[in-house]
């Protein structure tokens, strides 16, 4: 079987600037070009290696600044890598940055159709999963207001529900099930679970590990920019539990 997700030898490198450096033109000019060029480079991922197959969910566990959001972008054609690479096999369906894509002008309606359409629908196709998607995210009465309106919670879960309405092969996810109320959350839990037993490759992020232990086929947990652990749930969980617990 063809595998959805293969990461071999990965790695990101980032430029780190000092605290004063130049905004403007002008700025530069008067406190010297020098200071515009970056003081040090760091590596936000390193030597990440792993797969993901069709009807397979991985976790990726780890502290804010680990690299996961990072990953995840890579996975999703946002950056570029310096070292390593990223095979993807299928239509990928990405909850990377909720409601980033909306116009704040655009009602509801008409940020659907944009979404849809930006994530490989056709405008036809989009139509035909209007109601459905609308109906999920429970908007109903705020559909046709501007997205200025929204609050973010209401964005979160429109979004959420243009991109699970997009029949995607590959699934990536980065900590938005906390959109809404309780029974949301469940309900877009749910929704991933099928897509997984559909055949969906999913990769998700969360910091809730009993989350990634319930839902997850296997789970990474990541360390400043590298992996500590890959392999079952149950062991990578638990691993990285014991050394989140205070001495």
């Amino acid at each position: 079987m063809r595998q959805a997700i293969v990461v071999k030898g990965l790695g990101k490198r980032f430029n780190r600037y000092s605290a004063d450096r130049p905004y403007t033109i002008m700025q530069a000019a008067l406190a010297g070009f020098r200071q515009m060029k970056p003081q040090a480079r760091f590596w936000a991922l390193r030597d990440i290696n792993f797969t993901v197959s069709p009807g397979e969910m991985l976790g990726i566990l780890g502290k804010n600044g680990a690299g996961k959001s990072t990953l995840l972008q890579l996975v999703g054609g946002i950056g570029q890598a310096q070292e390593g690479t990223i095979e993807v096999n299928g239509r990928i369906g990405g909850l990377l940055d909720l409601g980033a894509g909306f116009h704040s002008d655009l009602t509801g309606r008409e940020n659907v159709f944009v979404g849809a359409v930006v994530a490989g629908l056709t405008r036809r196709e989009a139509a035909r999963r209007f109601d459905d998607i609308v109906e999920f995210a429970e908007l109903q009465q705020f559909i046709d207001s501007p997205m200025r309106t929204y609050s973010t919670g209401m964005q979160m879960r429109l979004a959420f529900s243009v991109a699970v309405h997009t029949d995607p092969e590959v699934l990536l996810v980065d900590e938005h099930l906390s959109v809404g109320d309780v029974a949301f959350q469940n309900k877009c839990l749910n929704r991933i679970t099928e897509f997984k037993n559909q055949g969906c490759a999913i990769v998700l992020i969360s910091h809730n590990a009993a989350q990634i232990h319930k839902l997850c086929d296997r789970a990474l947990w990541l360390k400043s920019g590298e992996i500590v652990a890959y392999g079952e749930p149950e062991v990578v969980v638990g691993q990285y539990l014991s050394e989140m617990r205070p001495a």
